[in-house]
């Protein structure tokens, strides 16, 4: 269940052992709020089968800002690490099988991970790779139209497309459902004149 992470960071045995001892199990049904914008958080997750989405409030409409799918660790990572209020909040979208872990757990857990210069350098780029997904978000607003951010997605993310409801891609999308639509009609007729 963890593999991707245990590929992807080389703890030794005894570390990986004490990570993997730090989570617990859960189930949630979809639609749960797991953490609420402006709440302090102090549980980071693992998504083992299911979908979550990060939103905001702007002006009593919320806005879908990312997704994370099975093998994702999440977390609001500013509050958590900072003990800031959350930028955002945390829905399930699918009914989710959640591995969570608690913050007191985390900072021991980060505390070793900072003295190996190794796991380290591997956990700041995963750091790093969140946060270029989130800058790549944000420029395709300032230099894309949502037609060319909308095939972006399906090129680069194709099960976003097919597993999360219209209403949230078109909110992440920066557009109303039925822009969307409108969107997606352009690109089937486009395809259908090849």
């Amino acid at each position: 269940m963890f593999e991707h992470i245990q590929n992807r960071f080389l703890f030794p045995t005894e570390k990986w052992r004490k990570f993997l001892s730090c989570f617990e199990r859960i189930e949630i049904p979809a639609k749960t709020l797991l953490l609420k914008e402006n709440e302090v958080s102090d549980t980071a997750y693992y998504i083992e089968k299911g979908v979550v989405r990060a939103w905001y409030n702007n002006d009593g409409k919320d806005v879908t800002f990312q997704f994370f799918m099975e093998n994702t660790m999440f977390s609001s990572l500013e509050s958590f690490r900072k003990g800031l209020p959350s930028m955002v909040s945390f829905e399930t979208i699918e009914s989710c099988v959640l591995w969570k872990i608690a913050k007191s757990d985390a900072d021991v857990i980060l505390a070793e991970v900072y003295e190996d210069p190794e796991l380290r350098s591997q956990f700041m780029d995963s750091l790093f790779e969140r946060i270029f997904d989130y800058m790549k978000h944000f420029f395709s607003f300032i230099k894309d139209t949502p037609k060319q951010r909308y095939i972006s997605l399906a090129k680069e993310r194709p099960e976003i497309i097919r597993r999360i409801p219209q209403h949230y891609i078109a909110s992440y999308l920066g557009i109303t459902t039925v822009h969307l639509s409108r969107i997606k009609s352009s690109i089937l007729k486009d395809d259908s004149l090849k």
